[in-house]
């Protein structure tokens, strides 16, 4: 089994820790040398400069399907030369009447080589391959609904 972790820094600024007066501004930082300024949504008072979790978790989402459907690609050799994802996480209430990212949206566009052509369906059956074998999906399976859009 793989151990990956991240490290997590906040410090109160405030006098206090009190409900509502205070920053949820912090860092997480990977692999000892890659720091990233976190905050919460901004919907939840969170300064929209920084990324927030749920951004993180669509970005995890996108960026883990993209491996898994280069790989698919590479083995079935499709010469992809670009891909380009818009994930788009939506908060709402899950069954347990919770607050929860219950839906994100992947919109990948993928790019091949001028000599290659495949039709839409054997695209959309690579994209869906892809999200069967995303550890992220996998994960997300059963509680957040994933729409892979446009492909």
């Amino acid at each position: 089994m793989s151990e990956l972790s991240i490290e997590l820094t906040w410090q109160r600024s405030e006098a206090e820790l009190r409900p509502g007066k205070y920053s949820n501004a912090h860092t997480v930082r990977y692999n000892d040398n890659y720091e990233v300024k976190v905050d919460a949504a901004p919907d939840w008072g969170g300064d929209e400069a920084n990324t927030n979790p749920e951004q993180v978790l669509g970005a995890a989402l996108s960026s883990c399907h993209m491996m898994t459907f280069l790989a698919l690609a590479a083995k079935a050799g499709w010469p992809v030369a670009g891909f380009k994802d818009r994930a788009v996480a939506f908060l709402g209430k899950n069954s347990k009447g919770q607050m929860s990212v219950v839906k994100i949206d992947l919109h990948p566009v993928v790019e091949f080589d001028d000599d290659f052509t495949i039709t839409s369906e054997e695209l959309d059956k690579m994209q869906h391959r892809a999200h069967r074998y995303c550890f992220i999906a996998n994960t997300l399976a059963d509680s957040v609904e994933i729409n892979i859009c446009g492909t």
